[in-house]
């Protein structure tokens, strides 16, 4: 990644450029996310009800987010260096064309296929190929728009402005599913999601290349990888630099590559892992047992609202976590890691027990409160593991993980929840469970984490 002079980012901006980003351009950055994270979530409400009316097996619609998911990995901090060289503009409007792009190609092969136009095969194949060009093209976005505020904002600024950034991304999970039920019109169908977002990500790309300058940074900053969004949660945390001038010494020389089971990060690498693959068999289970429980697999069409219905409240008792019981209960990354898995293993019993809508909501709100206090806790871990000269990669690793549970994880759950609900759900309970006692001998105390490390 290209760094900037050290002598220059040390020079104070002028007093009259020190709130670098006015704030008609800070809410389209705002929109940027949120549009991006109230697709996917959309996606997610309707994709149940899609694969019921194209008599399609569930594990099929979970495997055609595969390959993306593995884009995604991929490519993620590929876009993320290449928007310090190449500009932060250029990759959000890469970002948002590839949405743009899937979602338009991914509605069109649906609505195809809804209408009897294509064989179901060839418009679930021709879905996942169109959905990789989100994965592919769709993650240069995120970590641009973290580097181009962290890049014009002040250090004492910087935090609430990120925080702000990776808020749009949360506030996403909340309105795309509560939006979703609304999109199902007469022509378009349950294709309607996905063709209506793919307009307002149009309008939000005009608005960016239109009132967005080019990239000018006043401060430095580099771009790190998002976590995959296919978690149906915001971002568990936003990187950022920001350190005091007597702390320059740590950045001097480059480190090393750093690998995902290295001493220092195995028991936080093993821990996410383990923990988002649970996590991800719950989001993929969630949409296909509320048709089944509510016995909607008859009328699909009716499944879209309490698909959606169930998400929204996973993603606000997730927001609840993650903005108010880490900050207020102060909890550290092992009190946070544990306490939250065995909050999410928990509510996976209360969701398979579920028979109604208002249980089943209950049982996926008390497992995404579990998860979004478990997913920061080992977010923090991990960073908190090595130094500060070692964050861009901690970031890297991290995106990693998460977006690794999301490969082929809901695919997994979903077979195994329709050979028998207790398979699917037993499972993730026992990866619950298995990092709750792992994590209880291997994580690293919260009192010698939050020690300097240089």
């Amino acid at each position: 990644m290209a760094d900037f002079d050290p002598v220059k980012t040390r020079t104070a901006p002028p007093a009259s450029r020190s709130h670098a980003i006015p704030r008609s351009r800070m809410a389209l950055l705002f929109m940027v996310m949120l549009t991006t994270a109230a697709g996917n979530t959309a996606m997610q409400s309707v994709m149940p009800s899609i694969g019921t009316s194209l008599g399609v097996d569930d594990v099929w619609i979970s495997l055609a987010y595969s390959w993306s998911a593995l884009l995604w990995v991929v490519y993620a901090p590929i876009w993320a260096e290449r928007s310090d060289r190449r500009g932060r503009k250029a990759m959000m409007a890469l970002g948002i064309s590839g949405f743009i792009a899937s979602f338009l190609l991914c509605g069109l092969m649906l609505w195809l296929g809804l209408a009897g136009i294509l064989p179901a095969f060839w418009a679930l194949l021709l879905f996942a190929a169109a959905r990789s060009l989100y994965g592919g093209f769709g993650s240069a976005a995120p970590p641009a728009v973290q580097a181009y505020v962290a890049s014009r904002t002040p250090r004492s600024e910087r935090t609430q402005a990120l925080s702000l950034i990776a808020s749009s991304f949360g506030l996403g999970t909340v309105i795309g599913p509560a939006l979703a039920p609304l999109m199902v019109m007469p022509v378009l169908g349950l294709a309607g999601p996905f063709l209506v977002f793919a307009l307002i990500g149009a309008v939000t790309l005009i608005a960016l290349r239109l009132r967005l300058p080019n990239d000018e940074p006043q401060f430095a900053a580099r771009g790190s990888a998002y976590e995959s969004p296919y978690s149906g949660s915001p971002t568990s945390e936003v990187a950022e630099e920001t350190r005091d001038d007597d702390e320059d010494e740590d950045y001097g020389s480059e480190p090393g590559k750093l690998r995902w089971f290295e001493p220092r990060l195995r028991p936080w690498v093993i821990c996410g892992l383990l923990g988002g693959h649970a996590q991800a068999m719950v989001l993929g289970i969630a949409g296909f047992l509320v048709l089944d429980r509510l016995g909607l697999r008859s009328d699909p069409m009716a499944g879209a609202g309490p698909v959606g219905l169930v998400l929204m409240a996973g993603a606000i008792a997730t927001l609840l976590a993650q903005w108010g019981l880490i900050p207020r209960l102060n909890l550290g990354p092992r009190a946070a890691s544990l306490s939250g898995i065995a909050i999410a293993a928990v509510g996976t019993i209360v969701l398979a027990l579920g028979q109604n809508l208002h249980t089943i909501a209950l049982g996926y709100s008390i497992a995404s409160l579990g998860f979004g206090l478990f997913r920061p806790g080992t977010t923090s871990g991990t960073s908190l593991a090595l130094t500060r000269a070692e964050q861009g990669r901690a970031g890297g690793i991290t995106a990693s993980v998460a977006g690794a549970s999301f490969i082929y994880a809901p695919a997994l759950g979903v077979w195994l929840y329709n050979h028998s609900d207790w398979l699917g759900f037993g499972l993730i309970v026992a990866l619950c469970s298995i990092v709750l006692v792992y994590g209880w001998t291997a994580l690293q105390a919260d009192s010698t984490l939050t020690q300097d490390r240089r």
